[in-house]
């Protein structure tokens, strides 16, 4: 599904991904693990065509190279992105937030799919609240599920569970994990919590230093790892 080949990327003068490789596969769900400021989020941008990069590849679909496309063109061949800090749209509404999405889907429809409200039932009973007036695990869901109606092959996450109360994180959890288990959605998450980590990964990736420096299924990833890539 996304194949990462020799990634380099700088800010200025500062050279922030070194040589990076990713493989994902289709169906799968990885881990993008490390401590801060190694790279992680630059990365998650990097494929959306939020930062530029210097060298490399980056394969989707297994026929777009990624680097070629802009970030709303990334967005129409399927990518879904859920930033960082959310980054909705404070004075338009959760309806007027999911609408946007639409924009990019293949098929040009303008209708949210029912699917969206039924996952994040709470989206629904807000139709009409201004994004800016929800909670922080509100706007969370109505992030993902604005990246969700373009019905996207790729679903990106930025720590999805950062300053959010814990029945939240449990709930953003089990969607995930539905959406990908039982409609074989491909999801790559950038994530700092290592039971959440656990509980939806099927695989991790850990980075250091802007560079892939260890991967495997999820069930290897074991202390010596965590202590020596993961413990603060």
């Amino acid at each position: 599904m996304l194949t990462i080949s020799g990634l380099n990327q700088y800010y200025g003068e500062s050279h922030t991904l070194w040589d990076m490789d990713l493989e994902l596969k289709e169906g799968g769900c990885l881990c993008l693990m490390g401590r801060n400021g190694v790279g992680k989020t630059t990365l998650l941008k990097s494929i959306m065509g939020l930062q530029p990069v210097k060298q490399g590849t980056m394969l989707f679909d297994g026929k777009h190279e990624l680097s070629k496309l802009g970030p709303e063109q990334r967005a129409r061949i399927g990518i879904g992105y859920v930033p960082q800090g959310r980054e909705i749209f404070p004075q338009l509404t959760v309806e007027e937030n999911l609408k946007v999405g639409l924009s990019a889907r293949r098929d040009k429809s303008r209708k949210i799919p029912a699917q969206i409200f039924e996952m994040f039932p709470v989206l629904d009973e807000m139709r009409s609240r201004r994004g800016g007036d929800l909670s922080g695990g509100q706007q969370q869901q109505l992030a993902i599920g604005r990246a969700l109606v373009l019905e996207p092959k790729l679903l990106i996450l930025d720590e999805p569970g950062e300053g959010i109360q814990p029945n939240i994180v449990q709930l953003i959890g089990d969607v995930i994990m539905r959406l990908n288990k039982e409609q074989g959605l491909t999801v790559l998450l950038v994530e700092q919590k290592l039971p959440f980590a656990r509980r939806v990964g099927q695989a991790f990736v850990l980075m250091d230093r802007g560079r892939n420096v260890a991967k495997g299924e999820m069930a290897g990833l074991d202390e010596k790892l965590i202590k020596q890539y993961l413990t603060v």
